[in-house]
Formats: structure tokens, sequence, C-alpha cells
């Protein structure tokens, strides 16, 4: 959806992705939870990764919408969620997913994880099979599943972490940008209005005392029992798709499609040209892709109420 600025300059806007939508604050385990909702039927979570936030989702949830509810979530610590100075994991963060899915009375829900938020949603559809309609992992975090798998892991923790402490260390504009251009593959993504509402969110005082503890949590002491081995994937029973692209900064293309060859019956789809942030940058091959694969496991299949 764009809308005319000025003559032959078309603009895309937050505001217009999300006519229709709310933003809703609930009790999750005890926390202060924000989440972006729109859409009525089966409930779909959308989960943002590191020192992200529901926005993370903004060219989705209107469109997920024509055919379930959708609530794109500030997980704990992150966004105008609660940030209780704790020690962060997994774990930690899966609970907090859970108690807003029993917020909102869903007794399951289909679960879209990016980055971080892929590596919740896979801890929960392997510990928690029974909340879990179907997973989708995009470009997802936490797998360690080649021979060389542990030190993988280290190297792309620090490249995530030294990108990210270098976003959050007395965070400007410029910064912010910077951090987010290193997250597509055509840095023209990146929209003023983007830049601004993450540098807005990430300069809040309760951001910035938790900040660091997330960034080491995730990226360089992550927990090795929540680590994602092939042993763990191999318990999932959930439907699942497993999205990457090539130009992904972070793990490489080839361990996604190990993942999607591990868990029992997983698809697979590769996208080209675009970044750690697909749902951002191609929002219509996205919304294609995974808005079929949803409505195929929820028997909503040739129903979309959309043009997709």
């Amino acid at each position: 959806m764009t809308v005319e600025d000025a003559p032959g300059v078309v603009t895309r806007s937050f505001w217009l992705d999300l006519l229709g939508a709310e933003v809703r604050f609930r009790d999750a385990n005890g926390h202060c939870t924000r989440s972006i909702e729109a859409g009525t039927g089966e409930p779909v979570v959308l989960l943002h990764g590191i020192s992200g936030h529901a926005e993370t989702w903004v060219r989705n949830v209107g469109p997920l919408a024509q055919d379930f509810r959708v609530h794109s979530l500030d997980m704990l610590g992150h966004g105008f969620t609660a940030k209780p100075a704790i020690d962060y994991s997994i774990q930690v963060l899966a609970d907090h997913v859970l108690g807003f899915l029993d917020a909102i009375g869903a007794r399951r829900a289909h679960l879209v994880g990016q980055s971080l938020g892929g590596w919740v949603a896979a801890w929960l559809a392997v510990h928690h099979p029974d909340r879990v309609a179907s997973f989708v992992s995009v470009t997802g975090a936490g797998l360690e599943l080649t021979e060389d798998g542990a030190d993988l892991t280290a190297r792309v923790g620090r490249k995530v972490g030294d990108a990210t402490r270098r976003a959050l260390a007395e965070p400007t504009r410029e910064k912010v940008r910077t951090r987010l251009e290193w997250l597509v593959h055509d840095p023209a993504v990146v929209t003023d209005e983007l830049v601004e509402t993450r540098f807005r969110i990430q300069t809040q005082a309760d951001f910035a005392a938790v900040a660091g503890r997330l960034v080491d949590a995730f990226t360089a002491a992550p927990r090795p029992q929540e680590v994602l081995t092939a042993d763990l994937l191999r318990q999932i029973s959930s439907p699942t798709l497993i999205l990457w692209t090539r130009q992904n900064p972070t793990m490489p293309w080839e361990v996604g499609r190990k993942a999607a060859e591990i868990i029992p019956g997983a698809a697979w789809y590769l996208m080209e040209d675009a970044g750690h942030w697909p749902q951002f940058e191609k929002p219509d091959e996205f919304l294609d892709v995974v808005g079929g694969f949803l409505r195929s496991v929820s028997g909503r299949a040739g129903q979309s109420n959309g043009t997709r």
C-alpha cells in the first residue's frame, strides 16, 4: 500500500500498512505485553529477532489478517513489553509466549518466528507441541547442525552481537540505520520511518537497561542446552516451513536447508535477492509462501479473502 507524497514520489507508510489493526497491552505471566493485532480466525503469532519489536511484521499483519487472527508480539525485554532485569534465555522467552497464548485464550497457535523469534518458536515446537499448530522459521537463529556447527554458531553470534552492540551503544539514527541496512539485501528498503521507529524504541531507558543482557544471552553466551541440534529438530511434529534467503548475512542458507531436511515433513523455501528480513524486504513473495503454507495447514487452502 502506498501514498503519493509529491508528484512522482511514492512512499510506503506503517500507518497505511496497519489500517484496521489495533495495539493491545495484556498481562502475560505477570508482564505487561504489547501486541499489534488484526483479523479473525485461528491465531497466528509473529515473533521478531533480537533487539526487534512488533513493527518487524508491519507489512505482513494486514494481509495475513484476511485469513487469521494475527498477533505481532513484542517479546519479553523488547519493544513496549516489560523489560525485567533477569537472566534472559530461550526458555524465558518461550514461557512468555506461552503466557501470551494463555492471555488470548489460545490453546494453540501458528508460530512464525524470524531470527531469534524462529529460535523461540522452534523451542516451543520441540517442548510444547500441543501449543503449536504449525511452525515457520524465517532465517531462524540457534541452529547447530553441521560438523563445524559450534564454530559456526560462535562466528555468527559474534557477527550479530558486534553489529547489534554498535547500534545500541549510545544509539543514534545513523547507527540504527546502519544496523537495519545490514539486515537487508537492498538498503533502499530501509525507510526513514523504520529508522525513527526503531530509534525511539531503542532509546527508551528501560530498553537500554537490559539491552546488554539480551545481546549477551543470545549471541555471546547462548545456553548449550538451548541450541537447536539435529536431535532436537527431529522431535518437531508440527507442520513446519523453513524459509531462508540466499543473501542472509547471518546463518548460511545451507544450514536452513539442512534443518528442513531433518525436521520430519518440513517444507523448504529459498528466497533470492533478500537478506535477514525477507518479510519486510520482499513482503509480496513472503506472503505468497508463508500465507499459502498457513492456509494449507489450517485447511483454508484456496479460501483466502485476499488477492495473494
